[in-house]
């Protein structure tokens, strides 16, 4: 069987599929693996960009390890089995009239790939899934079934809610939730100008907030999003389709098409698009206003930043941009988080702005992403886990200030490096 991750960049032969359906198959499949000397993963929906999920020795199959398992309604917290796709999850708590309190603009991962790779969103009070994570079961690296929360080893807690995968196979997973509520959003134009000037303003006075900006042009979409008292309007089936379906999927991948053709259009392309942005305000149950579907294929590369550095550093990116040459045809995602207190969070211990950059896959997207990074990596910025970047072990390290203590988690828990593969030897180290 060949593996290959969303964005086609990663291919791996793996040695052997297994299908678990409980926790003593994952166990069962470690031992497997430790008595061949050989790896094993349990690659998710393959989402990241990076090859954070390879399997290259046993690959598990997390399909049969779905559903929803426990609900605390006076804990207001959830726990699913690992392998639930977030979609799925978002659709069970909204059933039970519950949510989470924030999340990333995409559902088709699982819930043990968005929480290892550090999945976010923009504001509110915690902006990552791993930062709504209470608690996790995980299998480590000696077959050990091992629990942790803020009650049973609690010194992992800080490492096993975003643990790359490095640290053991992930089971099940008890998030924090929020009783049901309706999330409003509000989005419309701006200039660069007045979007960068106003944006401390529009980021503090906003829960949710973000700006997309097209490159070449000085267009910006801003979008919030608030939590309000009012019943729930949600945009039509039609509008949802066109908006969201036709327009930012069908039309967008054929404006990419074109470009790809002709590189010297993109900016006019781009300027053609901001102009078209119109202001719309809707409102739902918040997984219908935080995701949206994504069908055209494409390469990221997303960095944080020291919050109070991060518009300077856009600011850069741009001249950057317009000296080099490079003709990019999607919009550059601006969003903010808070600090969270997670050892290898890219918002561990700092306020963080983050910038993510896109190239549709039929375009070489090294040179852009290289001369980009290079940039962000004087302003101290930590790249996404899933995302692509070119950054190792020896130049990460000083860049997490609770590198040691993640480093000492995975010693113990995986002392045999049986969860290794080529990205985690690249990033972390033998």
């Amino acid at each position: 069987m060949i593996w290959r991750n969303w964005s086609g960049l990663t291919t791996t032969n793996p040695s052997e599929v297994l299908i678990p359906t409980s926790t003593a198959d994952v166990v069962a499949a470690v031992e497997r693996a430790r008595d061949r000397r050989t790896t094993v993963k349990m690659p998710g929906t393959g989402h990241s960009f990076t090859g954070i999920a390879a399997p290259e020795g046993i690959m598990l199959d997390p399909t049969s390890l779905t559903g929803l398992l426990e609900v605390d309604h006076e804990a207001n917290t959830v726990t699913a089995r690992a392998g639930t796709p977030l979609h799925v999850l978002n659709a069970g708590l909204t059933e039970r009239g519950l949510s989470l309190h924030n999340m990333g603009d995409i559902a088709e991962q699982t819930i043990a790939g968005a929480t290892s790779t550090g999945t976010h969103g923009t504001g509110g009070v915690a902006a990552s899934l791993s930062a709504q994570v209470a608690g996790v079961e995980l299998v480590t690296g000696t077959g050990e079934v091992l629990r942790v929360s803020s009650s049973q080893n609690p010194d992992l807690l800080g490492v096993a809610r975003l643990g790359l995968g490095a640290l053991g196979i992930l089971t099940a997973i008890t998030f924090k939730v929020e009783p049901m509520f309706t999330l409003e959003a509000h989005e419309f134009p701006l200039l660069w100008d007045e979007a960068l000037a106003r944006f401390d303003e529009l980021a503090a006075e906003n829960h949710h907030f973000e700006l997309y900006w097209f490159p070449h042009t000085s267009r910006v979409l801003a979008k919030a999003n608030n939590r309000v008292l009012e019943d729930r309007q949600p945009l039509s089936r039609f509008r949802h389709w066109l908006d969201d379906e036709f327009l930012s999927n069908t039309v967008f991948g054929l404006a990419n098409r074109v470009g790809n053709l002709r590189p010297s259009l993109i900016p006019r392309i781009n300027d053609i698009s901001g102009r078209a942005l119109s202001e719309r305000t809707y409102s739902d149950v918040p997984h219908r206003v935080f995701t949206s579907p994504r069908s055209v294929v494409f390469r990221e590369m997303e960095y944080a930043v020291p919050r109070e550095a991060g518009l300077d550093a856009l600011r850069d990116v741009r001249r950057w941009i317009d000296a080099s040459g490079i003709r990019i045809s999607f919009p550059i995602e601006v969003r903010t988080t808070p600090a969270d207190d997670l050892a290898l969070s890219t918002s561990s211990g700092r306020d963080s702005l983050y910038l993510a950059f896109h190239m549709n896959a039929q375009t070489d997207h090294r040179a852009y992403f290289a001369g980009v990074e290079d940039i962000l990596k004087t302003y101290d910025g930590r790249p996404h886990w899933g995302k692509l970047h070119t950054r190792t072990a020896s130049d990460l390290a000083p860049a997490y200030p609770r590198w040691e203590e993640f480093q000492a988690a995975r010693d113990k828990l995986d002392p045999d490096r049986v969860f290794g593969n080529e990205y985690l030897r690249r990033v972390l180290g033998d």
